[in-house]
């Protein structure tokens, strides 16, 4: 079987590449360019170039083919935009499970289908499964504090089947540990963080980019529900829930955080302390059209309940609650949760399997 492994620049990749090689496979690397503005990247971020240059370097070393290729259209038109278009409707997108969805496992996967692989391998922390009835299962990665499974859940059937995750039953240590004994480049390279593909960012400069910038209040909310304007910000959709940096707001014992945004009215409320009321909620809302089944023969029907372990953001430890599907999906929880965000993605669990995701759209 031929497998294209998408190269990054990262230690991960490169010892995904690794095991596939010393396990026979016939292998080329592919390292995919898909954004080219550094428009509010913070300085001191790895460019692309060097990403390539390591990307070479770990093909090089381990005697396989190379090929480059530049995604930044589809991805911008695919990624991007919809990154800059939800923030303009004051939610948070997450581009990393978008990346994964349009771009890895779906723009990536036809260039190495087109170059002749049969399967894409990936250095994200998760596991497939194919069940007698040849369903395919996501699986969390054996080391939890790097399972990245819910990066993926918006996957669907015919991508897992062409996926292939080498280091899923393998903790972070060692791939490590096997990236020095098999001298690669990337062995003790840093972790990348930020934006897929983009970096670490100054967001209101990246945003910038596409929203302008608009003054508007900063209202505090008071714990007994009372209110007052404390500030100026400049502009509702450069914020999140549960933001602390980047008020710019003194006089106040504990930190602040933002409890809630308005853009029609182009108004910040923030609350005073982490664990001020307004941060946490017990429900959230996903709209009929946003639900998704990794595991269509697991869909839920109209008045159906289940209960699952949920995930609302990366390496949260997962909660347990109730799925409703009535007008929509409601997720209950059985304990309130702190900053559901309304644009993130709502993954839900049955044991280490990721069956669903969903965009979500409210909380209360």
């Amino acid at each position: 079987m031929k497998i294209a492994v998408g190269l990054s620049g990262g230690v991960d990749s490169s010892v995904a590449a690794l095991l596939l090689k010393q396990q026979g496979h016939d292998l080329f690397g592919l390292f995919m360019r898909n954004w080219n503005d550094t428009t509010g990247t913070l300085h001191g971020s790895c460019t692309w170039e060097e990403d390539l240059d390591l990307a070479k370097m770990v093909a090089n070393k381990l005697g396989i083919p190379f090929f480059f290729t530049d995604l930044s259209e589809a991805y911008r038109l695919r990624v991007a935009d919809y990154m800059f278009s939800e923030y303009e409707k004051g939610r948070t997108p997450n581009p990393d499970i978008l990346c994964n969805r349009e771009i890895k496992f779906d723009a990536f996967l036809e260039k190495a289908l087109e170059l002749g692989a049969h399967r894409v391998a990936t250095g994200h922390y998760c596991r497939t499964e194919r069940t007698s009835d040849g369903v395919y299962r996501l699986m969390q990665g054996v080391d939890r504090n790097k399972d990245q499974s819910y990066f993926l859940c918006q996957l669907n059937q015919e991508q897992l089947s062409k996926a292939v995750f080498p280091i899923g039953e393998l903790s972070k240590a060692r791939v490590r540990e096997l990236a020095r004994q098999s001298g690669l480049p990337t062995s003790e390279r840093k972790d990348s963080q930020g934006i897929c593909f983009v970096g670490k960012v100054d967001l209101p400069v990246f945003l910038q980019q596409k929203l302008a910038p608009r003054k508007g209040n900063v209202v505090e909310i008071f714990h007994d529900g009372s209110s007052r304007v404390i500030g100026e910000h400049q502009g509702a959709h450069f914020y999140t829930i549960g933001q602390r940096k980047g008020l710019h707001i003194g006089g106040h014992a504990n930190p602040l955080f933002v409890l809630s945004t308005d853009i029609e009215t182009n108004t910040i409320y923030v609350g005073e302390g982490q664990d001020h009321p307004g941060l946490y909620h017990t429900c959230l809302a996903i709209q009929e059209s946003d639900i998704h089944w990794i595991r269509p023969d697991l869909k839920m029907g109209p008045g159906q309940e289940r209960d699952y372990r949920i995930r609302i953001r990366y390496r949260q430890p997962l909660q347990e609650g109730t799925l409703r599907h009535e007008e929509g999906m409601q997720i209950i929880f059985r304990e309130p949760q702190r900053g559901i965000t309304p644009g993130q993605f709502a993954a839900w669990y049955q044991g280490e399997e990721l069956v669903g995701s969903g965009v979500i759209a409210s909380r209360s």
